[in-house]
């Protein structure tokens, strides 16, 4: 068990990536990485930390910032609910980030993970980390069949985590076994060659390596059919700003109609009246966790005098650029 900890870490001496908020013991900057890449490569991530970090350097800069503001920076990340609690969560700070493991657990949007992450690097505390690297690094090493996505296997890797932790270098550490996830036990032709357990791996020796880690549940992909609408009045153009509960939550997009089956759209909405609508381009193909958004892009010009539904927002199209809009939305808006 301790010589898996000093054969990782000394590995993560010679290899580590070197990377700006790795350069800091900031627990509040530490938090800002997290959340950021949660469900983010480190590659697409990184531009949106410096971002975040230069634009709101403390607590009170994030927790006085506008909403809006907030998720326009974020535009282009998805899984918009990390923004918005990433500034509820600094609302919640009265302007000093927690100095207790309990303390950032409670923040909003931070599980057991990130909280293990935040403490350990920040604080140098003991608690291990577990992701998806971390399960497919122990899997595999140790030859771990439990489904890491039951109860059993979740405490049993837990467990196992803590049991091997550095506890004289916890954030090094959790660093580390991110980093050869990442980089060497990757999921897709791991680099066995280069791995330093590779003598010892259970998953190589019997030849198991595609088989772990195992999920007892594979996730279902559903299709959606959405039909936006690019609605020019004047200067103006017409949005919608998404209600509670949504994973698009406060973000705006443009007027839009949903079907059940792909096609283009058969019937125009009343609004419309007798103004014309022109498809744009090919349907956009949108992937998400759960579900493949195919998203076909329509535009119309209405008369001076239409009337429009009250839940809809008038923008300049000058200022359509300060909206902060789903990647999807973004993307069809470049057509125009």
């Amino acid at each position: 068990m301790k010589k898996f900890s000093s054969i990782l870490l000394a590995w993560y001496q010679a290899n580590k990536r070197r990377l700006s908020f790795r350069d800091t013991h900031n627990a509040y900057l530490i938090w800002l990485s997290e959340i950021i890449f949660q469900q983010t490569r480190i590659s697409q991530g990184l531009a949106y930390y410096e971002k975040f970090a230069n634009r709101f350097p403390s607590p009170a800069s994030l927790a006085a910032a506008d909403e809006d503001e907030v998720l326009k920076l974020w535009q282009g990340l998805g899984y918009y609910s990390r923004a918005r609690n990433l500034h509820a969560a600094a609302k919640s700070m009265r302007g000093k980030f927690p100095t207790t493991y309990e303390g950032v657990r409670a923040l909003k949007g931070v599980g057991d993970y990130t909280a293990a992450a935040i403490c350990s690097m920040a604080y140098n505390m003991p608690y291990a980390v577990v992701d998806g690297n971390v399960y497919r690094v122990l899997s595999r090493v140790f030859g771990i069949s439990t489904p890491i996505d039951s109860t059993d296997g979740k405490r049993e890797f837990t467990a196992l985590a803590q049991k091997l932790l550095d506890k004289k270098s916890p954030g090094d550490f959790n660093q580390a076994i991110m980093d050869f996830g990442a980089l060497i036990c990757t999921p897709q032709v791991p680099a066995c060659e280069q791995c330093p357990f590779s003598k010892r791996c259970v998953a190589r020796l019997k030849n198991r390596v595609e088989e772990l880690p195992v999920k007892a549940q594979k996730t279902k992909i559903s299709e959606r059919f959405f039909h936006y609408i690019y609605v020019e009045q004047g200067p103006y153009v017409w949005l919608h700003k998404r209600g509670s509960g949504d994973i698009w939550q406060n973000l705006y997009e443009l007027p839009l109609v949903e079907t059940t089956k792909a096609g283009t759209l058969a019937k125009k909405p009343a609004w419309c009246g007798r103004a014309k609508l022109s498809t744009v381009g090919k349907p956009v193909k949108h992937i998400l966790s759960h579900r493949i958004i195919w998203a076909q892009l329509y535009r119309v010009k209405l008369p001076p005098t239409a009337k429009m539904p009250t839940d809809f927002v008038r923008a300049k199209k000058v200022t359509l650029e300060k909206y902060a809009v789903p990647r999807l939305v973004q993307k069809l808006l470049e057509k125009i």
